[in-house]
């Protein structure tokens, strides 16, 4: 790239010249500033916004209607068995069409790994996983081109970039989130060979039905009970309340919200780290970087704050094993930024699906207002098919975790009398 001086001319947006001989001469800037090859590398961006992890890294890529979506998986540990069907389990609970109640975009959503297996388990080289598009409807968006959707991306994917994907929303669609769920699915492995861990996540709330936290035991909650209908939601009784509420809004055109409750069985203890890298500050930074969210908590969250310390705090004891543990768990199984082996536990709220087939004011991209009914294929409501999604957000945390654990405390032998071994005892083959 050729050389090119700044100096001959006003910043852009300026209409003056900037007073710099004002400043005492040590810090007044170079009246020529060249940009050279050599300096501009270290101006580059890699994959801005679309990238999680530091250990466990993960890239997603496509759109809502392009040729496909899928990620990228780097930093996957070597020789773990994986295949296509892993990840197509995942991804299968998560697809549309699935009832009445999800949206009816027809997809099989049928996943392909190209690179990072070999034999059936990984390489520890980077794993690449492609979904292809096949019910893509653009024209249903023609309208949406010009017209910003209330609530939706529309309007700040142009203020942003002054260009936009217009065709499903484009990056902003939930179909993004193929990606994660399929890296999900492999994190999930991982932490379930590793650790015996296990994160199950299910609906505990759509608009004003609210089910009460005292019907869920979090020690014996199963994924079979979750699944036992379409809204996911682990009571019978309250999952038909809550596919009640939803099919009231779907027939109107209109849309509804809801909270999602994820919780984490037989975490290591000690992920997470203190100050910026809390275990908290990483799960809500996952959590809410899904799309339609509005809110997140874990432990007692917002409730905690009416109650006095000596209401509030665990108190600890010794079990029968000799294991450090707490009488209660107001803190979430998280204390100081770090999890403390017990159950974590945490609540993400989602807004009403923005795209509705009302009509609702709003103004084209030539500002100028007018009035939309948005057409196109959308869920009456998000959280039934949110549940996978805050699975693989909360196992790319806790597995990106772990392996920032074993890098920094594990090099060198734990310290048995208050530290935990990170993984499942080996078992010997005449044990196995």
């Amino acid at each position: 790239m050729a050389s090119s001086s700044l100096s001959t001319k006003p910043f852009l947006g300026s209409s003056r010249t900037h007073s710099f001989s004002r400043l005492p001469s040590d810090l007044r800037p170079s009246p020529h500033i060249s940009f050279r090859s050599s300096k501009l590398k270290k101006l580059q961006i890699q994959a801005a916004g679309s990238t999680y992890g530091n250990y466990f890294r993960v890239t997603t890529y496509g759109e809502s209607h392009g040729g496909g979506v899928g990620c990228i998986i780097d930093g996957c540990p070597p020789r773990l068995p994986l295949s296509e069907a892993d990840m197509q389990v995942e991804l299968d609970r998560r697809r549309p069409g699935q009832s009445r109640i999800t949206t009816p975009r027809k997809e099989t959503d049928t996943c392909k790994i190209l690179s990072g297996i070999s034999e059936e388990v990984t390489t520890g080289t980077p794993i690449s996983v492609f979904v292809p598009n096949t019910d893509q409807r653009g024209h249903d968006y023609s309208e949406m081109s010009t017209a910003y959707r209330p609530s939706h991306a529309d309007a700040t994917y142009d203020m942003k970039y002054g260009a936009r994907a217009v065709q499903g929303g484009g990056r902003s669609s939930a179909r993004e989130t193929i990606g994660r769920v399929a890296a999900g699915a492999v994190a999930k492995k991982i932490l379930k060979t590793l650790a015996g861990t296990e994160i199950l996540a299910y609906v505990s709330q759509v608009h004003n039905v609210v089910l009460p936290e005292d019907l869920v035991d979090p020690y014996t909650l199963t994924l079979d009970q979750i699944e036992s209908n379409i809204v996911r939601c682990p009571n019978p009784e309250y999952a038909e309340k809550m596919i009640d509420a939803i099919d009231v809004v779907r027939v109107r055109g209109d849309s509804v919200g809801g909270v999602v409750t994820c919780i984490v069985r037989r975490c290591p203890r000690g992920l997470g780290s203190p100050v910026f890298d809390k275990l908290e500050a990483e799960l809500a930074k996952a959590a809410m970087s899904l799309p339609a969210t509005k809110g997140f908590e874990f432990g007692s969250g917002f409730a905690g704050t009416t109650l006095c310390g000596s209401e509030h705090n665990d108190e600890f004891f010794t079990d029968e094993h000799g294991r450090i543990r707490t009488r209660t768990n107001r803190s979430g199984g998280i204390q100081g930024g770090i999890s403390n082996g017990e159950i974590i536990n945490m609540r993400i709220a989602f807004k009403p699906t923005s795209t509705i087939s009302r009509k609702q004011h709003t103004v084209t991209r030539e500002k100028k207002e007018t009035e939309l009914i948005a057409r196109g294929r959308h869920d009456p409501c998000v959280v039934p098919r949110a549940v996978p999604m805050v699975e693989a957000m909360v196992a790319l945390v806790l597995v990106d975790q772990l392996m920032a654990q074993y890098a920094q405390c594990n090099l060198f032998p734990i310290n048995p009398d208050l530290q935990e071994p990170l993984s499942l005892p080996r078992l010997e083959p005449a044990n196995v």
